[in-house]
């Protein structure tokens, strides 16, 4: 079970850059953050409106003083003070993370970013070399792999219950994008404009996100891609809002991967399956706390979150906040990264390599593999959907 004892001597002091009113990840995160203790809101800069930046943060009980109008003014004035920030998450568009997380990173603090992290696999890996100087955590706000099932498939796929994968299938296609929504939603309109969002939309936007549960679920190395893309609202064009992805892995598996807004009618449809030479497993964010195992020649299984039954894997016990039978969900799967994250700012702090080393947290390799995704996809769907090496 987790942990609740689980105190830092002193919560991280941290700040978020963007994720303002009316934002339902800039909720996310501080929810999260909050959930354990671990981090203390000390500071922000929230909106680019100065008038609804200074009352969100006031609504928060921000002192006055510690709401600026800028990140760059922020990171300054707080590096003047002793109980100035140690953290912050950056919560804003595409097109700004390099130059916020370069910046936060120069001015000391640890980075937790939202993915896609950069436009470019270059940018990222500056990032990298960046926070390695710095000795500075730098985290990618990967939320749905907080879920204990995930940590529980990939457990029992490293177990071998399965056989050898030789297929992985994903997807994360819903339906909401499926008119054009962004004449009339400012968060749907800035994730398809190029300039703010990078060279995808879906692919960056949801394609990302079940790439990395597959891939931390498998352990699988990407060899080869394909790519097709589409624009079935013409004016989204040259960003898709539809993509298929065919995958060749290092050890001969294969794989697909969907990513759509236009999927019409579907909530979220998040799943990846993982197809073995004995059975199956799949996991779907919209019943995250079961797992469907499908063993050749027996009764399909629904295995629960919380249960004895499972494997016995530290990753997905000491998530587990509640017994099994009651739900968990997005917010607590949120919390259990921020819960790692503050443990390994602590660790990084204190020089303390031994928890680092074994400590797992989505990090700026796994932000990186996901930038490289993109990269291969545009590469490939632009060239005829021409076989692409990763």
């Amino acid at each position: 079970m987790f942990n609740e004892e689980q105190r830092l001597a002193n919560p991280i002091r941290w700040a978020m850059v963007g994720g303002g009113r009316g934002s339902e990840i800039g909720h996310a995160h501080r929810a999260a953050a909050a959930r354990d203790q671990l981090f203390t809101l000390c500071a922000g800069c929230f909106d680019i409106n100065p008038a609804r930046n200074r009352d969100f943060a006031a609504n928060l009980q921000l002192d006055s003083d510690r709401c600026y109008s800028d990140y760059q003014q922020m990171f300054d004035a707080e590096a003047k003070r002793k109980d100035g920030i140690q953290a912050v998450s950056v919560a804003t568009p595409n097109g700004t993370h390099f130059a916020i997380c370069s910046a936060a990173l120069t001015a000391g603090l640890h980075v937790i970013c939202e993915k896609p992290v950069t436009f470019t696999v270059s940018e990222s890996e500056q990032l990298k070399k960046m926070a390695l100087q710095q000795k500075k955590i730098f985290a990618v706000m990967y939320g749905y792999s907080g879920y204990q099932t995930v940590h529980q498939a990939r457990a029992m796929i490293a177990r071998g219950d399965i056989g050898k994968v030789r297929v992985v299938n994903m997807s994360f296609a819903h339906g909401f994008h499926n008119t054009a929504i962004e004449e009339h939603s400012p968060g749907a309109k800035w994730r398809m404009n190029p300039e703010i969002s990078g060279p995808s939309y879906v692919l960056g936007d949801l394609g990302t996100h079940v790439f990395y549960l597959a891939s931390l679920m498998t352990d699988l190395k990407v060899k080869q891609l394909c790519c097709m893309r589409q624009s079935f609202i013409e004016s989204r064009a040259p960003l898709e809002d539809n993509a298929h992805v065919m995958l060749k892995y290092h050890s001969g598996a294969v794989g697909t991967l969907w990513a759509s807004s236009v999927n019409a009618g579907s909530m979220h449809r998040q799943i990846v399956r993982v197809v073995g030479e004995k059975g199956s497993i799949e996991w779907w964010d919209e019943r995250p706390n079961q797992l469907l195992l499908e063993m050749q020649g027996q009764p399909a299984q629904t295995l629960e979150r919380g249960m004895n039954y499972l494997v016995n894997d530290i990753e997905a016990i000491s998530c587990n906040r509640i017994g099994g039978g009651h739900p968990e969900g997005f917010f607590e799967s949120w919390a259990n990264l921020y819960h790692r994250y503050a443990i390994a700012m602590q660790a990084m702090d204190s020089a303390n390599t031994e928890t680092l080393d074994n400590l797992w947290y989505p990090d700026i390799d796994a932000g990186i593999e996901g930038v490289r995704l993109l990269e291969c996809c545009v590469e490939s769907a632009d060239n005829q959907s021409t076989w692409v090496n990763f």
